[in-house]
């Protein structure tokens, strides 16, 4: 790449040519000698490949880059780079370049830049560390710290009474009556001809209005109100009701069981 980013690398690939690069990469086409930096040309192809990176924004980034053979196992946490090639382009497998990716601030160190040079210039690049070489040209990677993310703010917190304030008015009576009516608790939706009191035909103003459905949290529906029956009616056929004793009830109700106390004593007949 022809300059530093300020961002880490998050991610290296190959591919064929400008118009084959994945989105965000760069391809890396010429070496620090100014020469092309086509890895697959000459190898009996017609198309070589270049190598490019990218710096786009992304959960991860590229940690450290090494070149294996053919024969080396893949160390853990790394993985080969993609490839974004034209058809019937193929890469040779006797060396292969790997990447350490990792999400960003699991790591203080990232790489930053990759260069290439001539494996027959023996040129050093500095301030980059030699990664390897692979198909004639020698791999440099530029490593740095990674800034620390920045923490994101706080989401700030409001009491109730900053929340009850308004900017419309500035009287403290209609402030203290906004407080009061954002703390008090929602009525249901309940609707209106079932909470006028005055429309039934039960009257709580005296003990002889208080039915069984006082205190029931539902009322019913005016359809079932009789709306002609006044509640002076009601308490008037109160009044006219008399209290019995029990000494009364007992007189009133009082059953001697003659009839069947006659029966059971009866004989039974005698069977011949």
């Amino acid at each position: 790449m022809a300059e530093a980013d300020s961002r880490p690398l998050t991610g290296v690939a190959w591919t064929s040519n400008s118009t084959t690069c994945a989105k965000d990469y760069k391809v890396i086409s010429s070496t620090v000698e100014n020469t092309l930096a086509n890895f697959g040309k000459g190898f009996g192809q017609k198309s070589g490949y270049f190598l490019s990176a990218s710096s786009a924004p992304s959960e991860n980034v590229v940690t450290d880059i090494q070149i294996l053979s053919e024969r080396s196992p893949l160390p853990a946490g790394y993985t080969f780079i993609g490839e974004t090639l034209e058809p019937k382009t193929s890469i040779s497998k006797k060396k292969r370049i790997c990447v350490k990716l990792l999400p960003q601030g699991a790591s203080d160190m990232a790489v930053f830049d990759i260069k290439l040079t001539s494996s027959k210039s023996k040129q050093a690049v500095p301030q980059f560390m030699r990664v390897g070489d692979i198909n004639g040209f020698v791999i440099w990677c530029k490593k740095d710290k990674v800034a620390a993310p920045k923490p994101l703010p706080k989401p700030r917190s409001f009491s109730l009474d900053v929340r009850g304030l308004s900017l419309e008015s500035a009287d403290p009576t209609e402030t203290q009556l906004r407080r009061s009516s954002s703390a008090a608790p929602a009525r249901p939706n309940v609707k209106p001809a079932t909470l006028e009191r005055s429309n039934s035909i039960y009257d709580a103003t005296n003990i002889y209005g208080i039915t069984a459905m006082d205190g029931v949290p539902f009322a019913l529906h005016p359809k079932f109100e009789n709306k002609n029956i006044s509640p002076n009616m009601w308490s008037s056929a109160f009044l006219d009701l008399q209290i019995k004793t029990l000494k009364d009830i007992e007189n009133e109700y009082n059953y001697g069981f003659v009839v069947e106390r006659t029966a059971a004593a009866r004989l039974p007949p005698n069977v011949s």
